[in-house]
């Protein structure tokens, strides 16, 4: 198992942009027993409510949004783009049925326990703060509805309170 340190928040140099979108998160949550992750390229990060805050959207069908609703809290998780098969691995295979951490070749850890990714290099810890369904009457540019959810599996936004940033 890697050590991870406390990283201060006002010392992360990140693009907010891409960090995401290009290279992609793990989001996990659930306890030291039990735990899905999945990978996320949408979301951000900013402040709401005074709180140092992620968003991000989980699909309705997802096996880690059950672990999210159930629980108090989840983790963002970065990885080094050596882990890119993991990733992809973990964006296109659920866990309801099969031990996906392994088949990632992902080794789950937790902090306070919150579990994480070992192989991470940044990891936020979150407190849920909101979830939010997006419901098809919520969109005002009809066009997004059709190129992302012709299916109707619509998307949570979660919002969680950054409790800790840890890095190794």
């Amino acid at each position: 198992m890697h050590t991870f340190q406390p990283y201060p928040i006002d010392m992360l140099d990140i693009n907010p942009f891409t960090k995401l979108s290009k290279e992609w998160a793990l989001v996990t949550a659930g306890d030291k027993e039990k735990s899905n992750t999945m990978t996320v390229s949408w979301g951000g990060t900013g402040v709401l409510w005074g709180k140092n805050v992620v968003f991000i959207f989980i699909r309705e069908s997802r096996y880690t949004k059950d672990f999210i609703d159930n629980g108090e809290f989840f983790s963002l998780s970065f990885l080094s783009e050596k882990y890119r098969d993991a990733l992809k691995y973990c964006g296109a295979h659920s866990g309801r049925g099969e031990d996906k951490w392994s088949k990632a070749g992902l080794t789950p850890a937790t902090r306070h326990g919150i579990p994480y990714p070992d192989e991470a290099n940044l990891v936020f810890l979150c407190r849920k703060m909101a979830a939010v369904p997006i419901e098809e009457a919520s969109f005002t540019d009809k066009a997004i509805m059709r190129q992302w959810y012709c299916d109707h599996d619509m998307h949570t936004m979660y919002v969680g309170e950054i409790i800790e940033v840890a890095a190794r």
